[in-house]
């Protein structure tokens, strides 16, 4: 697997297809036979079978959008879903289309141009959302489920640079990012694991992501702040489901500077 690609270059497509099959599959795993009324901590209000509901339907609702190609915003998110009358078969539900979902991957060309509301225009930005949101989601169930998740350090990484990569364009469903603002200020993401850093600057008129020096590495610059720690505990952590004063991490810098981030942050 090619662990190289970063600041906004996806890895293969195939590693996207294959993955998102496994981590479906994984997903189902962990919420088959639970309650569905069993509260998912990590996502407030919701139930078991409101998350396995949302990764279903999700994941058809993507599959739309590809299979059309659409050029421009979607009206509706309306979908034929054909979800089961039980809660108690959703995850059945979420299984079967697996087949659908990794036919529609095949036939879909990664570089054809679509609407997307992250950077990437492109097919291949909407397989790498598909990937990470069922991922997290996947992690979310086997929490509520009492299980400890694990997550490939690679695919972790490649998460870690698809959340940073499109977090600027996420305001039209989390307002807060607008809202993130600073004078210069630089925070760095350092994976241990992985080698790889990642640093997002704060600016008055908003905040991105700094490109890499020409080897790759990141700039020698020094950082206002940083969290450095393994690539899937990093991955938790932008997604909130981690905290970052947690001993998981080691944290230099300016406090402030990570309390505003985090606070402006939620996904």
């Amino acid at each position: 697997m090619d662990t190289t690609s970063r600041a906004g270059h996806p890895l293969p497509y195939d590693t996207y297809r294959e993955a998102i099959a496994r981590e479906t599959l994984r997903f189902t795993e962990a919420v088959d036979g639970a309650d569905p009324t069993s509260a998912v901590p990590s996502c407030p209000d919701w139930t078991l079978a409101d998350l396995t509901r949302h990764v279903g339907a999700l994941q058809r609702w993507f599959c739309t959008l590809l299979t059309r190609l659409v050029q421009e915003p979607p009206r509706s998110r309306d979908v034929e879903l054909g979800l089961p009358d039980s809660a108690a078969e959703y995850p059945g539900w979420v299984a079967a289309g697996v087949p659908a979902v990794a036919a529609v991957l095949r036939d879909t060309d990664p570089g054809a141009p679509m609407w997307a509301w992250g950077e990437d225009q492109h097919a291949r930005f909407w397989v790498r959302r598909m990937l990470f949101e069922t991922l997290v989601h996947r992690v979310d169930a086997e929490r509520a489920a009492g299980r400890e998740p694990d997550i490939d350090s690679a695919l972790a990484a490649d998460g870690v640079d698809e959340f940073l990569v499109n977090l600027p364009h996420a305001g039209l469903f989390a307002p807060g990012v607008r809202e993130l603002r600073g004078n210069g200020e630089t925070i760095a993401f350092r994976c241990a694991d992985t080698g790889e850093e990642w640093r997002v600057r704060l600016d008055p008129d908003g905040f991105r992501p700094l490109p890499l020096a020409e080897d790759g590495t990141a700039r020698p610059e020094p950082c206002t702040a940083a969290v450095h720690g393994q690539a899937a505990d990093l991955l938790l952590l932008l997604y909130g489901r981690r905290s970052h004063q947690e001993p998981v991490f080691d944290v230099s810098g300016e406090a402030a500077t990570l309390d505003r981030w985090f606070a402006h942050t939620a996904f």
